[in-house]
């Protein structure tokens, strides 16, 4: 048995003890969205326009995300509606910003690893690129979105006459926890991730001007601010989101 296998059968074991049946719906959701991201790959490589596979893929990894984990309410469907907007806002971003940064394919860090394989694969880095950028921001967007849906579908149904201004500034308090606790969260994946190339940076003594410049470190920094923004965003959109569904039932209400 490898050590993979293993520490998946203790993921499971260890989601289905502490979540009982949600535990299990949600080791299967993961399941799935690893599947996803393998068929977000196989495709690109195929020549589908990655544009497409990624955003068909990212809607459905959301849609796994958010409603195999949690209860199928109205919680879940405002993080379902923010999460789109969000993304679909990360992403007019994502595709300029990759262009401009042009910190797709390896670096020279990368030589080793690469010496005697041909990069010749049909495929576009700056593709890849936006594309596992896209993919690499759903899950803390989706996290994000539920935790702020949670709590302000709870204050609202606690008192449906709260003031709108009321409502926002709860709403952007909640959001200030949840924006601390999720950048601690990236950070700390991106020094984790990256720590043999800071030990490598510190022994070959590189300038900070070199680290800046450095493809593999540059791209991993973009992904993370990348992330961090979405997570950003989502307070104001499911503001936004859940103020408007209460207008519009207050006016479907009026009508009748």
């Amino acid at each position: 048995m490898s050590t993979m296998t293993v520490l998946l059968i203790i993921l499971f074991l260890a989601m289905l003890l502490a979540g009982g049946s949600k535990g299990f719906v949600a080791f299967i959701g993961l399941l799935c969205n690893f599947g996803l991201v393998f068929m977000s790959v196989v495709l690109i490589s195929f020549g589908i326009p990655y544009l497409l596979v990624t955003l068909i893929n990212a809607v459905i990894i959301l849609v796994i995300t958010i409603y195999f984990g949690n209860e199928q309410g109205r919680n879940a469907d405002v993080a379902f509606v923010t999460s789109l907007i969000v993304v679909a806002i990360v992403i007019a971003l994502i595709i300029p910003v990759e262009h401009w940064a042009q910190v797709q394919g390896f670096g020279p860090e990368n030589t080793e690893d690469l010496e005697g394989m041909s990069l010749q694969i049909g495929v576009k880095f700056l593709d890849i690129s936006c594309a596992m950028t896209i993919l690499s921001c759903l899950g803390a967007v989706a996290e994000a979105s539920v935790a702020m849906a949670t709590g302000l579908v709870e204050i609202q149904d606690h008192n449906t006459q709260i003031s709108d201004k009321d409502f926002s500034y709860i709403g952007v308090s909640i959001g200030k926890e949840i924006v601390g606790t999720a950048f601690n969260t990236l950070f700390f994946s991106f020094y984790g991730e990256l720590v043999g190339l800071f030990i490598w940076f510190a022994r070959l003594h590189y300038s900070i001007g070199m680290v800046m410049n450095d493809k593999i470190f540059a791209s991993e920094l973009i992904m993370t601010l990348i992330s961090a923004i979405g997570v950003v965003l989502t307070i104001p959109v499911t503001i936004a989101v859940m103020l408007y569904l209460k207008h519009r039932k207050m006016k479907k209400a009026n009508k009748v």
